[in-house]
């Protein structure tokens, strides 16, 4: 058997791969982190999967026992995480138990929150001369972050943040990066992204902690930091312009005009 950790993306049900939904229907067992993924995502299997877990109550070592039944019976497990499980998916202490168990496991990647929010806010996040770096990152909170990952560190590079985690302490973050961006520098911050009650709200770091404070956002948030969310002031790409030859769009050479000359019958190149 094998587990596969299938991101669900940001939250609406048809922000997901096919590949993810394929093995979902696949899998007798699925174990679904409840908080953060839709149980909609499961409407086609609901009457034919063997069993259908909310794993948000349990703690890690119940995660594991479910899985070491399915193993046993030869069941595949359907790990359902949301977003891409990569990224801040706990999965890493799950493969850790897998490997010690000699359990097979693959995973399966999935939208990211950052993704869907900059598709909802209608903004590229990499403009040419403005931003070609995105830093994904939390907010210091409970897990402690060695120094050189800490918010004023990042913020230095002047790259386009998305911070995860963090909208309560948001008024400490904007402290954080205003030495480094300055007051008028965009921010959005955008309330679970792409579920029915997605909200967001758009400032600057000078006022954007009154406008969160104004909707009350506690918790589900992500908070996009940059000058790409505000600028028109950029660069075409060179990716389609006529003038940047590239390996599938080779410069073409003008073509020489010809005429004939009577006397010879020969074609003569006229430059």
């Amino acid at each position: 058997m094998t587990v596969y950790f299938i991101g669900a993306g940001p939250g609406d049900p048809e922000l997901i791969t096919v590949k993810a939904l394929r093995l979902i229907k696949q899998c007798p067992i699925i174990l679904y982190a409840g908080s953060l993924v839709p149980r909609e995502i499961f409407a086609e299997v609901e009457d034919t999967a063997d069993s259908i877990i909310d794993t948000a109550s349990i703690h890690l070592d119940e995660i594991i026992a479910h899985i070491e039944t399915a193993h046993k019976a030869g069941k595949d497990v359907a790990r359902v995480h949301s977003g891409d499980p990569s990224l801040y998916g706990a999965i890493g202490e799950q493969i850790r138990r897998l490997e010690q168990l000699d359990i097979d496991y693959e995973i399966i990647p999935g939208v990211t929150a950052t993704s869907a929010s900059a598709a909802w806010l209608g903004k590229e996040l990499t403009l040419s001369g403005v931003s070609q770096t995105i830093i994904m990152t939390r907010y210091e909170g409970k897990t402690p972050f060695p120094e050189r990952e800490r918010l004023p560190a990042l913020a230095a590079s002047g790259a386009t943040l998305a911070i995860h985690l963090g909208v309560t302490r948001i008024h400490k973050i904007v402290e954080e990066l205003i030495p480094h961006y300055g007051e008028d520098c965009p921010v959005a911050v955008c309330y679970r992204t792409s579920w029915p009650d997605q909200d967001k709200v758009i400032g600057t770091l000078k006022n954007i902690v009154e406008k969160v404070r104004e909707k009350k956002f506690t918790r589900t948030s992500l908070i996009l930091v940059g000058h790409v969310l505000g600028t028109d002031e950029f660069r075409d790409s060179y990716l389609y312009d006529e003038n940047k030859a590239h390996v599938y769009r080779p410069k073409v050479k003008p073509i020489e005009a010809r005429t004939v000359d009577n006397a010879s019958a020969h074609p003569v190149l006229k430059k």
